[in-house]
């Protein structure tokens, strides 16, 4: 991976100013009589890398889902960019968002799932060229410059012409990587990404979301479990427990000097 930061920058085209780029206010999500997320409030300023973390089931996946559009908060509203998620104004009021502003507003938005989701129809270059040209309007030419600017960063210029089930696992993931990059996000989720791979694929995997994070100003917000990852890429570390953050702050004082008792405790189990 060469990739000055220059370079990098340019690619992923981030909006960095220091600003609110993610605002979750009051937002409750429930699945039958379990409340995911209860009264959530937290924000994430442009450029900066936040890493959520906490047992399973406490929240932290159902926050990525829901900046998707994979779910809609019961109560509550989401900000990105200063712009409503899944509501918008009318008359003065704030109503259900309709598919057109939702679908405005989430374009900001790249995520790399657990599952890499790719096309298997289609050759690599293809899986990260399809969607900048379809839902961007961006020139097949353009596209596919920008395609293998992308793969030499996540080390997979030799393979743009192989199917997906040509590759292992990490090199799907790397692919997954690029083509979330591909539509020039403002934010990139990354959801347990590498909990799918085979433990030897795991560290290439993290060295490319590393050289991500150290060499350009996306803004990244992070579920994982691997721990010296998140340390090393963070700039806030957020613990979340029973759909609430119970304590936030950066990585070397959330992980050196915890101040909740269900962090220490957490902690203890996973490190």
């Amino acid at each position: 991976m060469s990739a000055d930061s220059s370079t990098t920058n340019e690619t992923t085209n981030p909006a960095v100013d220091g600003s609110e780029l993610i605002r979750f206010d009051h937002v409750t999500k429930r699945f039958g009589t379990n409340t995911v997320l209860d009264s959530l409030d937290f924000s994430v300023k442009s450029g900066k890398h936040v890493t959520l973390i906490g047992p399973s089931g406490s929240g932290k996946t159902t926050i990525l889902r829901l900046l998707m559009t994979l779910l809609k908060p019961d109560e509550g509203t989401i900000k990105v960019g200063g712009e409503y998620l899944t509501h918008e104004s009318k008359g003065g009021k704030l109503v259900p968002a309709g598919e057109k502003h939702t679908r405005e507003v989430r374009k900001n938005i790249g995520m790399v799932f657990q599952q890499f989701n790719l096309f298997p129809n289609m050759k690599v270059l293809r899986n990260v060229t399809e969607a900048p040209v379809h839902v961007l309007g961006m020139p097949k030419e353009a596209a596919e410059e920008r395609a293998h600017e992308l793969l030499d960063l996540v080390g997979l210029t030799e393979h743009v012409d192989k199917y997906p089930t040509q590759l292992s696992g990490g090199q799907q993931q790397r692919v997954a990587i690029a083509r979330a990059l591909a539509m020039r996000p403002q934010v990139l989720l990354l959801d347990e990404v590498t909990s799918a791979l085979d433990p030897e694929l795991v560290a290439g995997v993290l060295d490319v979301l590393r050289d991500i994070a150290h060499t350009t100003d996306i803004t990244m917000l992070c579920v994982t479990h691997e721990m010296n990852f998140a340390r090393d890429i963070s700039d806030d570390v957020l613990m979340f427990d029973s759909g609430r953050v119970i304590e936030s702050g950066p990585p070397e004082k959330i992980f050196t000097e915890p101040e909740h008792e269900r962090t220490r405790e957490f902690l203890s189990a996973v490190l």
